[in-house]
């Protein structure tokens, strides 16, 4: 199968191609279902949807085999010490899906912020008891319009399957060094601007909208803060700000270049109660120099009565390092041939996107 770019939305998942003409849609799954998770690599996708009342639901496909359905993660019964728990026991959606570094492990971030494991290619699943049964996640707080805390970002260093970090919206950054069989917060240097002053440099009061990591230098991390952009270069122990990023420093969105370090994107967006692109006019942030400099790339974007906004999945790169895309809760799609230099919006109007992925990234 030829390289897919995987679009879901809030009615659908889309596949679409390149082809003389540019990238079209090649395949419509799940028609008027809300898909708000893909994991796609070499032959196999996997889609989750949200239903609703009818739950988190998670499909896979392998290659040119029809969809089926897998039993999706779910939380144990809530025993009777968890009484006081503030979060249910139950999975409202699968807010993210990645590999887990070994061949047919992935691992699943769920809204409460579950963090699951599957070694059998998404047929069967384990919740990782020990983070959720910290003390410290009855602490974690619901991201806006009312949803309970989850986890965003799963990062797996490719050298080690069992050095794991998990971003949270809110909760901070968490890590594992023995395959989740311990959990301690790390992310000093971050700050949370609309925290009363005693707490917004503490570590679970941080707003983690999205992480990536460079694959090739697993220890250089990026985040996009709630109320900033910031980089690791010590697996996300330690943080600096990025104070020169434009036209904004709010966004929920970012991609870490596969090979070089110092090269990430992020698309701004003017924060809280307007979540629209800055003055009109939609832009993505480069860097190339570990977020010393920025440049606003716009080629090829809208910059008239452009108030689109880029949810956290919605940013994609892919193995080359040069090819990237990204969606709108607009419903509007963009892809870049040369690393963000120039954009090109394929002849459709899709539905309010919350996640677009290469196969294999």
């Amino acid at each position: 199968m030829a390289e897919r770019l995987h679009v879901g939305t809030r009615k659908g998942l889309f596949e679409l191609a390149p082809g003389r003409g540019g990238w079209d849609i090649a395949e419509v799954s799940f028609l008027g279902d809300p898909v708000t998770a893909v994991l796609a690599r070499g032959e196999t996708v996997h889609a989750a949807l949200d239903l609703g009342h009818f739950g988190a639901k998670l499909w896979r496909r392998d290659g040119s085999a029809a969809w089926r359905e897998l039993a999706a993660p779910a939380f144990p019964p809530k025993p009777e010490d968890a009484d006081d728990d503030p979060h249910p026991w139950s999975v409202g959606k699968i807010w993210v899906i990645e590999p887990g570094g070994v061949p047919d492990r992935i691992c699943a971030g769920t809204m409460p912020g579950g963090l699951f494991r599957s070694d059998d290619g998404g047929e069967s699943w384990s919740l990782n008891e020990k983070l959720w049964r910290m003390p410290e996640r009855r602490q974690w707080q619901g991201v806006a319009g009312g949803e309970q805390p989850g986890i965003s970002s799963v990062l797996i260093d490719p050298r080690n399957p069992d050095d794991i970090r998990v971003g949270v919206s809110t909760a901070g950054v968490w890590a594992s060094t023995d395959g989740g069989g311990s959990w301690r917060i790390i992310n000093q240097g971050m700050y949370n601007e609309y925290m009363p002053p005693e707490l917004q440099g503490d570590p679970i009061q941080q707003d983690i909208h999205r992480l990536a990591q460079c694959p090739a230098h697993p220890e250089i991390v990026w985040c996009q803060h709630h109320n900033g952009v910031f980089r690791s270069e010590d697996h996300g122990h330690n943080w600096r700000e990025l104070t020169a990023i434009q036209p904004s420093k709010f966004g929920f969105a970012v991609a870490a270049h596969p090979r070089d370090p110092n090269t990430a994107w992020f698309v701004p967006a003017i924060k809280d109660e307007r979540r629209v692109a800055v003055e009109g006019k939609l832009a993505v942030a480069r860097t190339r120099d570990g977020g010393e400099s920025f440049e606003v790339l716009r080629n090829g974007l809208p910059q008239r009565h452009a108030y689109d906004l880029v949810w956290r999945h919605a940013l994609a790169v892919d193995a080359t390092g040069e090819r990237l895309a990204f969606g709108s809760t607009s419903g509007g799609l963009w892809i870049s041939e040369d690393a963000g230099e120039s954009w090109t919006a394929p002849e459709m109007r899709l539905p309010p996107i919350s996640v677009v992925r290469f196969a294999g990234a």
